[in-house]
């Protein structure tokens, strides 16, 4: 019997539930990103691919749970919530933080249960051994903080100006740059599951030879494909790269 996703589990959210599903993807969202993000892809995808958005704590329906600010509880509790829905295959996609994410996910899934997803797809995020020569920004003053997110270009101007919007958002935020900015590599076996990395064309953030350094991750097939746009590419070239993700999936799971 399939576990079918249900609307109980709080961590999990299938925008358009779909028992019949031959594949589920699991989607994480940028910092600060919630699974709202992802609500349009069904439309876009074929019927036989189940969308699962993982919720992370702070926002949406997990907004009463304390953010995590360091990658392996949040990856550990990930895990255990997302382990019963990967009896049928499934893939990753995971954005910027979403991306770092989903790739210690699938490390600790194959270190934990011998399971993998049949392939990860990264987007807007350098390769992890490459370190963040950048100074950290999660514990800076609330105006400087601000200031480095309406450069990053992420958050919109009309809640960066509203104050108690950004009362709320604040918490997440640092919460999620903490996550990134703590996080060290430990070296381990490449993944045997095929990666494919996306990349946007004007991107100040990622730079094409560090979203091409994905390759030393993987034993499996490696390839990486740019779309006009900058960090928040997902967006604005959203046809384009779903259209480019189905061709990677198993089509024999596809219909």
């Amino acid at each position: 019997m399939k576990t079918k996703i249900s609307n109980l589990n709080s961590w999990i959210i299938s925008p358009k539930p779909n028992p019949q599903a031959d594949l589920r993807l699991f989607c994480f969202p940028y910092a600060g990103g919630s699974s709202l993000i992802f609500r349009s892809w069904p439309d876009s995808l074929p019927t036989s691919v189940e969308v699962c958005t993982v919720e992370l704590p702070g926002r949406g329906r997990q907004m009463k749970l304390q953010p995590y600010n360091k990658i392996e509880p949040l990856v550990d509790a990930i895990a255990s919530v997302i382990h019963p829905y990967l009896d049928i295959p499934f893939a990753f996609f995971g954005h910027s933080m979403g991306g770092l994410v989903s790739f210690e996910l699938a490390r600790l899934l194959r270190k934990k249960y011998g399971t993998l997803p049949v392939h990860l797809f990264i987007s807007g995020r350098r390769a992890p051994q490459i370190p963040d020569l950048e100074p950290p920004i999660h514990n800076l003053p609330e105006l400087a903080f601000i200031e480095e997110l309406r450069q990053l270009k992420g958050t919109p101007p009309a809640v960066l100006e509203n104050a108690e919007l950004m009362q709320l958002f604040l918490p997440i935020l640092r919460a999620d740059f903490a996550v990134l900015e703590t996080y060290i590599y430990t070296s381990e076996p490449p993944l045997e599951c095929p990666i494919t990395v996306f990349g946007g064309l004007q991107d100040s953030e990622v730079g094409c030879d560090e979203l091409q350094a994905w390759q030393e991750q993987t034993k499996a097939d490696f390839n990486l494909h740019m779309f006009p746009g900058d960090h928040f590419f997902l967006h604005s070239s959203q046809s384009i790269l779903l259209e480019k993700l189905v061709k990677y999936l198993p089509h024999n799971l596809l219909t």
